[in-house]
């Protein structure tokens, strides 16, 4: 089966029903119902991308199995050029959604690739857990699946401990094995995308490290979304039914969070990739070189997403006439200079790249993390601050699409039109900026690139243990050194 259509995506969401929760409310169809449908289309339109005549070839490659074109992010790279040319796919994608979809499905597609070349770490585990991971990255490939996960157990206390606190009255832990698989129970969080997703993938996350007692919490596994005993209950919808002209991005992009519940789930030993081994479960990110290849993904989003501010910012500044002020050009400077920051980054991590012990050329992780802490922690809140600053009270006076329809319509067009642009275009525009800056979609958006890697301080912790700083303190001996000896001989 070659690359799917949007079409194809929603039939079959249709023809799987999963049990999700919203609002008190059993949802019959994610598909139509309204705190969920536009994110569908949403996702539907990226499928639709790999049929346009004219971006096939981007964003395609021929199946090694069956020579249909499927989808580029499940390539496995072999080359530098492999890692550009899915980057260029990714940033299609990120700017069909404004880098706004964090969960778009190239994101879990690049991880199950990178696993799939390195199938032999799973095989350390059991032997045939190799092939377990080498056949579902092609039955992912294959059938174009849109796959959603959760990686963090929810916690009853939290601690200074290098690891969480696992109580299993809550976390996801493994019940019982038997000939046919495995049973699980408790609940995970967050699973991004995960009531409009085809499955969802289990497995840990390197943020949040398992004890050397934490055995029946180590494992890794896919299933699909409508697999009896899942239940999915979501946040409120930041979807609030209003017309694109109103809310462009929440009435788009509107991917939604949820925590999952596991009530005595099986799973079959052929969608099992690793189970009660500590050790493997916390290194399989650096193992696999998964992490890499994630950070690409996200930061190629993060670029997007920070040419989209960029883009924003400057037709605001336009807009309002606001271009000779210096503050102004400061601000818009700033983004200019953040979305170089990342650019940067992204094609560090490219010139760098290297085989990994597998054969699988991946990015170098470094200055992929560096974009990404950066983004998360400062960049991007500091990017809507800055949309605010330069839309001032622009984002207030802000008449809705139906104000134009009205008795003040001409009101309207003559006191709020600007020199250079109409009392609509600028309302449209200030609706983007109110949704990008201020909205209840907006604040989503910041709480979720500051956490999107884990606790930030977590993480900071984890940097600071485990990065070489050895060489940089050699360079300051040395140079002591050389001091030093340069004062004795003068004395002399």
């Amino acid at each position: 089966m070659p690359a799917r259509t949007g079409a194809e995506y929603i039939k079959g969401l249709n023809e799987r029903p999963r049990e999700v929760w919203i609002d008190g409310e059993r949802v019959q169809d994610v598909t139509t119902h309204p705190a969920l449908k536009n994110g569908v289309k949403s996702v539907a339109a990226l499928y639709d991308m790999q049929h346009r005549p004219d971006l096939r070839e981007e964003m395609t490659f021929a199946s090694p199995t069956t020579g249909d074109s499927v989808g580029l992010s499940y390539l496995v790279p072999q080359s530098v050029e492999d890692l550009e040319r899915r980057r260029q796919m990714m940033t299609r994608w990120a700017w069909s959604t404004c880098g706004m979809m964090g969960r778009s499905p190239d994101f879990l597609n690049i991880i199950f690739s990178a696993w799939a070349g390195a199938s032999g770490y799973f095989a350390q585990n059991r032997p045939e857990f190799q092939r377990n991971v080498e056949d579902y990255h092609e039955f992912l490939r294959e059938k174009d699946v849109a796959l959603t996960h959760a990686l963090v157990n929810l916690q009853r206390r939290r601690t200074t401990n290098p690891t969480d606190t696992l109580s299993e009255e809550v976390v996801l832990t493994l019940v019982k094995e038997n000939d046919a698989g495995i049973v699980v129970k408790g609940s995970r969080v967050l699973a991004t995308l995960g009531p409009i997703s085809d499955e969802i993938a289990i497995y840990p996350v390197a943020s949040h490290r398992l004890a050397d007692s934490d055995g029946r919490q180590s494992f890794s596994f896919s299933i699909p979304c409508d697999t009896p005993g899942v239940k999915f209950l979501c946040r409120e919808s930041f979807d609030l039914g209003r017309s694109h002209f109103n809310h462009p991005l929440g009435s788009r992009f509107e991917e939604m969070d949820s925590v999952v519940f596991f009530d005595n789930v099986f799973v079959p030993w052929e969608r099992v990739f690793l189970l009660d081994d500590v050790d493997l479960c916390n290194g399989y990110a650096q193992g696999t070189s998964s992490d890499a290849h994630t950070g690409h993904q996200v930061l190629t989003r993060c670029l997007v997403k920070a040419e989209f501010m960029l883009g924003l910012a400057d037709l605001i500044v336009d807009t309002l006439g606001s271009g000779t002020i210096p503050h102004v050009q400061e601000q818009v400077a700033e983004l200019i200079t953040q979305r170089d920051t990342l650019w940067a980054c992204i094609r560090a991590a490219e010139a760098d790249a290297a085989p990994n012990r597998w054969g699988v050329m991946s990015p170098a992780l470094p200055p992929l993390r560096a974009g990404r802490t950066l983004f998360g922690r400062s960049m991007y809140p500091r990017m809507v601050e800055i949309i605010q600053l330069l839309g001032t009270s622009s984002l207030m006076a802000l008449p809705t699409e139906a104000d134009f329809e009205t008795d003040l319509a001409a009101e309207v067009e003559q006191y709020l039109a600007t020199d250079t642009v109409n009392a609509r275009d600028r309302a449209r525009l200030f609706h983007l900026a109110w949704d990008a800056s201020c909205s209840a979609f907006s604040g989503r958006q910041v709480l979720y690139e500051r956490m999107f890697g884990g606790n930030p301080v977590r993480n900071a912790l984890a940097l600071y243990s485990n990065y070489d700083k050895e060489p940089f303190k050699q360079g300051v001996r040395d140079f002591l050194g050389m001091e030093g000896s340069d004062i004795q001989e003068s004395s002399e």
